[in-house]
């Protein structure tokens, strides 16, 4: 089979090739991704704030609270593979439009709810478009951005996003349950999507696809159900014993079926994810990252929430507010870490350095104690850990996608976001276990009193945030060793890029 290699010039597209329908509307491509991957982003926490108030009107017991957030994970984290192939194969305008639209509609739904099943119904929904949205998001940022200099600005804005909307979610989520209705939590993801839907039916234009080879059955199903099987094993670690039927069980069915997956891919003449994709060196690292910095960031928004409401008093609110410093240092590290630093030291600095420094952030948080106020104690390593966070995330992200296919972005992309959302799942259910170990040790064969249940807590907390930043440092150390050092063409723009 011949290969046509062509050389990409300053301007970001071939010589000799059509010119891209979005180049001119590129920037404002960007608001609009943006705010459909904040939408999708901000709704894993979101809701959290809310559920206490919801649980209040609705009725439902402290059981089936968890089941609010876990239908989302268990249908966004399952089914985001298939959303990938499915925007490779329909198109991608296409797929983000439909997501738009289903997200919107499951989002009114859920606000409308009059019983706890509805609700439930409704986060459902909302994850499986958004298994088709962010794939689509996130390929999109790929396609658009051709030139290597923009494209690292674009991937630090959207990596910034990534990594700071949780944030901005707990923020949203206390203002709109304080000031109006838990409801509004799920409303406002209908004004985001309606401008979202907007700009992406007169910005972006519809793009066959250059072959449209059979969806890959065989391992669609059996993808789908490792994940979902991985998910809801650690889902119920919250809940259960780590003995558990429901733990160690779905557990290692997900493993079991996950291995099945693999050996399906390589044989199979369309496969639903290409081991290409995830044999890179730089790919599979990056991919690594993601997952690690996934778990760990759960770990700071769930447990820093806890800490900063029922040991600091502060309200859903100020909680949020109390965010904005991380959010803000994640913000500036990402966009500097793409648009000046990857080009000229490569990723595989900035994604270990990063990490070092978000253990370092962590490890400082954890010597908070009952006499540490939010000056003192929460501040600085939170903007610290923020720094870290966007130093490795954003390149992580640009990394995991650049260079591959263009009829692979769509899968590359679910990957990402695959990665993030399992990584979540796993850092919420271990980490609660953690500390939910640590606060039973630290009251064994001791009288309870307020203050000694006030300091397990803070014990809890604490050791949360030390095991997440050891898990950062273990991610240094393995991305570190995979990542290959340099500079990768995709980021070097002060050459031609080569393709082939």
């Amino acid at each position: 089979m011949t290969q046509t290699t062509y050389v990409e010039p300053a301007g970001g597209r071939p010589a000799g090739s059509t010119a891209d329908p979005h180049h001119a509307r590129r920037w404002l491509i960007l608001v609009m991704i943006g705010l459909a991957q904040l939408m999708v982003v901000l709704d894993a926490t979101i809701v959290n704030i809310a559920l206490p108030t919801a649980q209040h009107e609705l009725g439902f017991s402290s059981d089936a609270r968890q089941w609010v957030v876990t239908a989302y994970a268990l249908a966004f984290g399952s089914l985001l593979l298939l959303g990938g192939r499915v925007n490779d194969l329909f198109g991608r305008k296409r797929a983000f439009l439909i997501g738009l639209a289903g997200f919107a509609l499951a989002s009114a739904v859920g606000g409308a709810a009059n019983g706890i099943e509805m609700l439930i119904v409704a986060r459902a929904a909302q994850g499986v478009f958004g298994a088709l949205l962010a794939p689509a998001a996130l390929s999109l940022l790929t396609t658009t951005f051709t030139d290597p200099k923009e494209r690292g600005r674009a991937f630090g804005i959207f990596g910034a996003i990534a990594g700071g909307g949780a944030a901005v979610g707990l923020l949203l989520g206390g203002v709109l349950t304080e000031y109006l209705d838990w409801r509004w939590c799920m409303f406002v993801n209908i004004v985001f999507a309606v401008i979202a839907f907007a700009g992406g039916s007169s910005l972006l234009r519809h793009r066959p696809s250059e072959d449209r080879p059979k969806l890959d059955i065989p391992g669609t199903v059996v993808s789908t159900l490792g994940l979902f099987a991985v998910v809801y094993g650690f889902a119920n670690a919250e809940t259960h014993d780590w003995s558990s039927p429901l733990v160690w069980g779905f557990l290692a069915a997900g493993v079991v079926l996950l291995g099945v997956f693999v050996r399906i891919e390589t044989r199979v003449a369309h496969p639903l994810l290409p081991m290409r994709v995830l044999l890179d060196r730089n790919r599979g690292g990056a991919y690594l990252a993601v997952f690690l910095l996934g778990i760990g960031m759960f770990g700071i928004f769930l447990f820093l929430t806890y800490y900063l409401q029922q040991n600091l008093g502060f309200t859903p609110i100020t909680s949020g507010l109390a965010f904005l410093p991380m959010v803000g240092t994640l913000m500036v590290s990402a966009t500097l870490s793409t648009s000046v630093l990857l080009p000229r030291v490569g990723p595989k600095v900035l994604v270990g350095a990063g990490m070092v420094i978000a253990a370092a952030g962590l490890f400082w948080l954890s010597g908070i104690d009952s006499a540490s106020t939010y000056a003192s104690g929460v501040l600085f390593p939170l903007m610290v850990a923020g720094v870290g966070i966007g130093l490795s995330m954003a390149p992580s992200m640009n990394v995991a996608i650049s260079g591959v296919d263009p009829h692979d972005a769509g899968v590359a992309s679910a990957t990402v976001n695959t990665g993030q959302q399992i990584g979540g799942s796993i850092g919420t259910a271990l980490l609660s276990s953690v500390a939910a170990d640590a606060a039973s040790s630290f009251v064994a064969g001791k009288t309870p009193t307020p203050q000694l249940l006030a300091d397990a807590a803070i014990h809890s907390y604490t050791t949360a945030f030390t095991w997440a930043a050891g898990i950062f440092l273990l991610g240094a150390v393995i991305c570190g060793l995979l990542i290959k050092p340099g500079v990768p063409e995709e980021a070097d723009t002060d050459m031609p890029v080569v393709h082939a």
